[in-house]
């Protein structure tokens, strides 16, 4: 049977599904778990994105130390690909990683490379975690790439193994990876089926999503497809058959007011934003000033279950302010939106440790 839904349904099961719903939750690794993943952007200019996103679930209580301590001493969460997720999603990873061959190229040069490959392994066995500065370059045959890449040999190799399961990323410095041997950063898991992993990660991304699309065009950084997880549903005014997670059917929506990153996961999807919110958003901070209608590095404004505008502001980390620009109002906002807004604006400013401006 095929549920039938609102397009008011299908943005209250999305805003539940991210945790952006009274009452907030408690803890880093709450949040990682709900949402799968954070994301990591080095844009800094209100806060990283990693952190921006666990602000706007927990509120100025968060203290970005409390992700350094789950990733770098706890082992609750773990890095790859950019994008944390929760530890015991690891397994669901390694069965791909394990299983995947490497591109003719990559095993052609790893093979012309293996004393190379000994060499790494053998330095971070003995001095590990390093950065990749730290480690001599000894290929034999250097890597060929018309990118950023080319001839890149210490980084090239790295982001092979780490790929390969022998190598995992220790910890962070600024921007900066420190690597290890993938044994001593992540626990003994059970072994996973690839088939049983996919399907794992399909229930768990879903649950996270609250709704998405069986299939769905390919993504950058994380997939927006759930297969067959969850229960088909149609969504009024909108084509084609959607995937609803049941823990989101029935109950109310607690409503509440957020200012969201431009790489949140409520917004990632940007055929599915366009379709429930009615929602028209762009990230224009590689865009010229002058071509710009919201601003460098705008945040999304979420009030309930509707996206209605986009807040201008920009940290002045020097100056100890943050720089309000202006507010983009997708609809008039009544004086309680407005009052909402500044709740979380002035909250904003507490997390960050700067005055408003």
């Amino acid at each position: 049977m095929v549920l039938r839904l609102t397009q008011a349904d299908a943005r209250r099961i999305a805003v539940r599904a991210q945790l952006l719903e009274e009452p907030r939750p408690t803890s880093v690794l709450e949040v990682v778990r709900r949402l799968t993943l954070l994301q990591i952007d080095p844009t800094a200019a209100i806060a990283p994105n990693a952190d921006l996103v666990l602000w706007s679930r927990l509120g100025s209580a968060y203290d970005p130390a409390e992700l350094r301590k789950a990733l770098e001493h706890d082992r609750s969460l773990f890095e790859l690909d950019a994008l944390i997720r929760p530890m015991e999603d690891l397994p669901l990873y390694l069965a791909e990683l394990w299983s995947a061959p490497l591109r003719e190229g990559s095993r052609t040069w790893l093979e012309a490379n293996a004393a190379f490959h000994r060499d790494v392994l053998a330095r971070l066995r003995e001095a590990g975690p390093l950065r990749s500065r730290d480690i001599p370059d000894t290929a034999a045959v250097p890597w060929r790439s018309t990118g950023w890449s080319n001839d890149r040999n210490v980084t090239q190799l790295l982001e092979i193994l780490v790929h390969r399961g022998e190598v995992a990323i220790s910890r962070r410095e600024g921007r900066e990876r420190f690597f290890d041997l993938a044994e001593r950063v992540y626990p003994d898991v059970p072994a996973v089926t690839v088939d049983e992993a996919r399907r794992m990660r399909d229930q768990r991304r879903l649950h996270a999503l609250g709704i998405a699309r069986e299939k769905a065009a390919a993504q950058a950084i994380e997939p927006i497809h759930v297969g067959a997880a969850g229960e088909p549903a149609e969504v009024e005014g909108v084509k084609g058959v959607w995937r609803v997670h049941p823990d989101y059917l029935g109950g109310e929506l607690e409503p509440r007011t957020a200012l969201l990153s431009p790489f949140d996961r409520l917004l990632h999807d940007r055929v599915r934003m366009t379709a429930f919110f009615e929602f028209e958003y762009a990230l224009e901070m590689y865009k010229p000033a002058a071509q710009r209608r919201w601003g460098y590095f705008a945040l999304p404004v979420l009030h309930g279950d509707r996206l209605v505008g986009k807040l201008d502001a920009l940290a002045d980390r020097k100056a100890g302010v943050l720089r309000v620009h202006a507010l983009h109002e997708d609809q008039p906002f009544t004086a309680e939106m407005r009052d909402a807004v500044d709740e979380q604006l002035d909250d904003l400013c507490r997390w960050l440790g700067l005055e408003r401006s």
